[in-house]
């Protein structure tokens, strides 16, 4: 077209008129190029060339050059009259130029005499490849679906499984449907989910189209797919000089052989009709304007299409009585029959099409002009951002309707302000669309993640760990580093999850080595001991303590983690190893440090190994009570107690050891104990099941070890009168912490003897009989003891008695018992 000196060239869809506009201008500059579609009028004074859609094509200019792409769409049942009239009756004054498929080239020699055709081979290759999982499509396929139902499910199974898609429907704006397509060409996302849309006037980057169904619903009957159809679809693989592949997917069943070999080897039945409609128009009224719409075709190849939209408004306006009243006449009949010409991109089907196009005739046949408030109320109304994609379709449908009317000529004062006022809103619906597209539809982070590298690129995406942690893959945030595992951003159940994971372990690769070398680095200050036997660092957990060889000694066990190798989890294992160690030794210093204080006495040296076995205490065996007063007191002065029932040592359990006790009781025991407060004397047995280390039970309670043996020291009745009993001190509960209730109970545990103290029963008055603690009972005891038996012995050897005295002391003994005194009252009685 260019190479003559004015031209216009008519496209099947606006989309490409828009394009090839945009090229003109950019080639003969904006001045020289008209750009005419149903919704938009761009006509300078000095426009020479003209992109258009086939419908818009402005058929009483004089041009050089006329081109009409698409040609073979005139055996399309809806459209195919138009391109049937342009291919009739549109004429160059220099060339006339018809692009089409290679089936219209028999019927063109019929219809144009004398026409010259030219064939452009397709210089790639077609090949199938047959039905494709959808998880196992090949990057930069297109899959191709017939409703808005198919595309949206299919899309979303993309988003999940592939990281995410472009979305190419007819029913979206031109504006909305190229930044979807620069979506896909940019390689944000290499997938692209469509309709039959996709099959005409789009050549993208595309290496695979995959079918998901064989069928469509062309507005009246769902039907088989045509071969002509498939290959017009499927040629979207390829292109250029590169070969292409198709196939099916989803659902849907193989393709036939016959079928695909008609793919393949480009062999289609040849289109033997177009449609026709009469363009030849009686305006005499709206009766003679129908018959002339309705008139045969007037030769063979000719036939009759389906009942278009506008014939449909045609015949529903002249059923509504305002409008047959006033459409009289060549003038109103031709107006209304313009009316009807106003496309219904709403495809509602409930009418409102009708009465919408009534409403303007008789504005327009009354004002000769559409009242201004009607175009603002309507623009004020769909220019709203809010709802989901349908909505917004919906909406851009109805901006469309009015773009159509402020586009026509002489229907609205200032058309020019009109026309840039719809398609600012159609742009902002437009943008807001392809973002709610995106954010439906786009996972841009996997889709990096999952893209492969192209031929020649590097076989690595480009990866980092930040300073706080962060990994990043291809620039995006994918997780972060806790102590040496790897946390992501998403659900770990989830397709997208995996992706990540695979990803940060390729960028941990490089990074863990670095993050080892810096944790062998790291002093104990840096580590929490946490009461659930764990470890952490840096506030996550890497390890926890399980039992070793002794209570002292528990032994590390790393949590998975993100390590290479055994080489890398053993030198971490190792360095926590002995910082627990040292930790272990720093808190219980004075402890071990027994061992070398007491290493010249077996006695008492063994008696350090029991408490180093037990756990701190040990019970008090009858050995210890024999240990000398030198030997008790080195054993004071070194911190170790010999009580009542256990041998202890009172430091292990006060406020600065007590945690770390009961942690490594804890790990020994495989049990999880609370730590107490080191000051509390008496621990319940519902808070403490257990008696902690350092308390033993008695009874309802557990009791601190040193204050045990000062009770029991204390109450105990050796050493006392027979019978002396006392009474227990009023502050003997509050001095163990414990109600006084619990008293009898604790002290029947420890086996101390006392009588419970008895409430007033009903009609007593007086003193309630209170605790008492019971002396010795029964005789006292006349054996001697160790020492006194030692004396007697040696006064019995300086003073051993005769036998004569111990004849009489036996006689004596005799006299005076109460025996004798009842035998001489006897015979007294007798005598």
């Amino acid at each position: 077209m260019m190479a003559h000196q004015s031209g216009i060239i008519g496209f099947p869809l606006r989309l490409l008129a828009r394009e090839n506009y945009e090229r003109l201008v950019k080639l003969k500059g904006e001045r020289h190029v008209a750009l005419l579609t149903g919704e938009e009028k761009i006509i300078p004074p000095g426009a020479r060339w003209f992109s258009c859609t086939v419908e818009a094509m402005p058929l009483d200019r004089k041009v050089d050059f006329v081109g009409i792409d698409e040609i073979q769409l005139a055996a399309d049942p809806d459209r195919g009259h138009i391109f049937t009239d342009r291919l009739l009756h549109a004429r160059g004054k220099g060339e006339t130029l018809f692009l089409g498929a290679e089936t219209i080239r028999g019927l063109l020699r019929q219809l144009v005499p004398g026409i010259t055709i030219e064939t452009r081979e397709r210089l790639s290759r077609l090949t199938n490849i047959g039905p494709v999982n959808l998880t196992r499509l090949p990057p930069r396929s297109a899959i191709v679906a017939f409703s808005a139902t198919e595309v949206y499910a299919i899309a979303e199974a993309i988003q999940q499984k592939r990281g995410g898609c472009a979305i190419i429907m007819g029913r979206l704006s031109p504006r909305t449907r190229n930044a979807q397509v620069a979506l896909y060409q940019n390689r944000d996302v290499d997938y692209l989910v469509a309709t039959d849309a996709i099959g005409m006037g789009l050549n993208m980057d595309v290496d695979h189209v995959a079918l998901a169904a064989l069928h469509k619903f062309d507005g009246q009957n769902s039907r088989a797919l045509t071969p002509q159809e498939v290959a017009q679809i499927t040629g979207r693989a390829g292109r250029g000089m590169r070969d292409g592949t198709f196939g099916t997917t989803a659902s849907c069943p193989p393709m036939s052989q016959q079928l695909v070999k008609a793919v393949e080897d480009h062999e289609f039945e040849a289109i033997k009709a177009v449609y026709w409609r009469q363009t030849a128009l009686d305006y005499t009224s709206p009766e003679t304007l129908l018959n002339s719409l309705m008139r045969k075709p007037p030769r063979p190849g000719l036939i009759t299409g389906r009942t278009a939209s506008d014939l449909d408004v045609l015949t529903g306006l002249m059923q509504m009585d305002d409008i047959r009243e006033v459409a009289r006449g060549h003038r109103a009949t031709e107006l209304l029959w313009d009316v009807c010409q106003i496309p219904d991109f709403r495809k509602l089907g409930d009418g409102s099409h009708t009465r919408l196009c009534a409403r303007l005739f008789l504005d327009l046949l009354k004002h000769r002009r559409i009242p201004p408030a009607w175009m603002e109320g309507q623009l004020r109304g769909l220019d709203r951002l809010d709802g989901d994609m349908d909505t917004l379709m919906h909406r851009l449908s109805g901006v469309r309707v009015c773009a159509y009317v402020a586009a026509r000529t002489g229907w609205m004062h200032q058309s020019r302000q009109w026309q840039e006022r719809c398609r600012a809103v159609e742009d902002r619906l437009s943008d807001t669309l392809h973002e709610r597209l995106k954010e439906r539809f786009v996972n841009r982070r996997a889709t990096a993640l999952l893209r492969r590298p192209e031929p020649g690129a590097a076989s690595e995406a480009l990866h980092a760990v930040t300073p706080q942690n962060r990994i990043i893959v291809e620039g995006h945030e994918v997780g972060q580093i806790v102590g040496f595992t790897m946390q992501i951003d998403t659900p770990a159940d989830s397709r997208e999850g995996d992706l990540l994971r695979r990803a940060g372990r390729r960028a941990l690769r490089q990074a863990m080595p670095a993050r080892i070398r810096h944790f062998l680095t790291q002093d104990i200050s840096r580590f929490t001991l946490t009461d659930d036997r764990q470890i952490h660092w840096e506030g996550a957990p890497i390890a926890t303590l399980v039992r070793g060889d002794d209570l002292f000694h528990p032994l590390i066990q790393l949590l998975p983690g993100e390590f290479q190798d055994n080489h890398q989890s053993r030198q971490v294992q190792t360095h926590l190893q002995a910082l627990m160690t040292e930790r272990i030794s720093t808190v219980l210093e004075f402890f071990f440090r027994l061992e070398d204080k007491l290493q010249d006495s077996p006695t008492l040296r063994g008696l350090y190994y029991r408490l180093r076995e037990d756990g701190g205490t040990t019970p008090t065996l009858p050995e210890d009570r024999t240990l000398t007063p030198a030997e008790r007191k080195r054993l004071h002065r070194s911190g170790v107690r010999i009580g009542w029932r256990q041998v202890y040592c009172p430091q292990l359990f006060r406020p600065a050891c007590l945690p770390m006790m009961v942690l490594l009781h804890n790990i020994w025991h495989d049990r999880q104990q609370a730590t107490p407060d080191a000051a509390r004397i008496c621990l319940t047995s519902d808070g403490h099941p257990i008696p902690p280390p350092g308390w033993e039970k008695a009874g309802p309670v557990h009791v601190r070890l040193d204050r045990l043996d000062a009770l029991l020291s204390t109450l105990r009745p050796h050493g006392r009168q027979p019978g002396r009993n006392i009474m227990a001190p009023d502050t003997l509960a509050s001095s163990l912490g414990i109600k006084a209730a619990l008293l009898p109970a604790l002290l029947k545990s420890l086996n101390i003897p006392h009588h419970a103290p008895q409430p007033l029963s009903t009609g007593q008055y007086g003193v309630a009989s209170p605790l008492i603690i019971l002396g010795r009972t029964g005789r006292r005891d006349t054996r001697p003891s160790g020492r006194q038996k030692g004396t007697e012995r040696r006064r019995n050897r300086q003073q051993k008695p005769s036998a004569g005295r111990r004849e009489r002391k036996a006689a004596q003994k005799q006299a005076d018992s109460p025996f004798a005194a009842l035998r001489n009252w006897s015979s007294g009685r007798s005598s």
